[in-house]
């Protein structure tokens, strides 16, 4: 991407919406020389910037692109088949490669330094985030459906109400990482460290927690819909008041767990082998006093030695 082609799209867009250069610097928390030297193509705005930008100017990130074509002079083409039934192919959009490498560079961050780094409210999907470190970077209202985080240091980060759709977060340190209403639909945690970090106000749709440890996490108002805590190791974490609906607890460590006033509909608890003896005395840790269940799980849990003294069912 040309340094000269995206100083140009700058500059016209802000003329566009009647800003000068001075007000531009002032909503961007820059100076106006830095500004003069992006629209002359002297210097380019990282990614961060050009998300900022985009917001101010009122254009989609994409605008920013070589390729980038506008309603007004969009190129597009017919293909005519001269057969007996005069069948016409529909208008295509040509796709030059270049757009869809340069594309990649926008949502490709493996390997990068970003620690601390602010992607507050953008919208970027399928971002790739391998090897990277993003230590305390704030990801809070953004939308990153279908992104992937492997192998990085996330490490108190901010998901507050971000989008995490389709998201998978596989071999990485999520360590006091903050997932206040954050929307979790078919994300993936696997084989990661989440040791003080927070669940709080969310709802967990189909998410899958396999292979973590989870036994630091904390874990408050939250529903669970469809989660699979698959092989995860829960010993002594609170869930207190939270709702379980089609949940499995499939060769999990549950000793000491606490369901106290919790909703069970369709859960179920699977010992890693055959129900031994020490499956059946970690069930009899568990703490389901003031609980409602349907009478299906509560017969499997009764079935497996689990103390139901104090539970309702529904």
């Amino acid at each position: 991407m040309e340094a000269k082609i995206i100083g140009s799209k700058i500059a016209k867009a802000r003329k566009e919406i009647n800003m000068s250069q001075a007000q531009l610097a002032q909503r961007m928390f820059i100076s106006p020389q830095a500004v003069g030297k992006w629209e002359r193509g002297e210097s380019v705005p990282d990614i961060i910037t050009m998300n900022r930008l985009a917001e101010i100017l009122g254009v989609d990130l994409n605008y920013f692109s070589e390729n980038f074509q506008s309603l007004d002079d969009e190129t597009t083409f017919k293909m005519t088949a001269d057969s007996d039934d005069d069948i016409t192919q529909t208008e295509q959009e040509v796709i030059d490669p270049s757009s869809l490498a340069e594309r990649q560079l926008l949502t490709n961050f493996s390997g990068s330094n970003l620690s601390e780094s602010d992607f507050a409210g953008v919208t970027a999907h399928k971002m790739k985030f391998r090897g990277s470190s993003l230590h305390g970077s704030d990801f809070s209202g953004a939308d990153l459906t279908g992104s992937a985080f492997m192998g990085s240091d996330v490490s108190e980060a901010n998901f507050e109400g971000a989008n995490l759709t389709d998201c998978s977060l596989s071999a990485i340190d999520l360590t006091g990482a903050n997932f206040n209403k954050a929307i979790l639909v078919r994300t993936e945690f696997s084989k990661s460290g989440l040791n003080g970090a927070k669940f709080t106000n969310a709802k967990l749709i189909d998410v899958k927690l396999a292979m973590t440890d989870l036994r630091k996490t904390v874990f408050e108002n939250c529903s669970f819909h469809g989660v699979d805590f698959k092989s995860s190791d829960l010993r002594g974490v609170c869930f207190d008041g939270q709702t379980f609906i089609g949940v499995k607890f499939d060769k999990t460590a549950l000793n000491e767990v606490s369901f106290k006033g919790a909703t069970l509909r369709d859960v179920s608890f699977r010992a890693m082998y055959a129900l031994t003896n020490k499956y059946y005395r970690a069930l009899s840790t568990i703490c389901f006093d003031g609980a409602m269940m349907d009478k299906l799980t509560y017969a499997a849990l009764k079935g497996m030695g689990a103390d139901l003294a104090n539970v309702s069912m529904i």
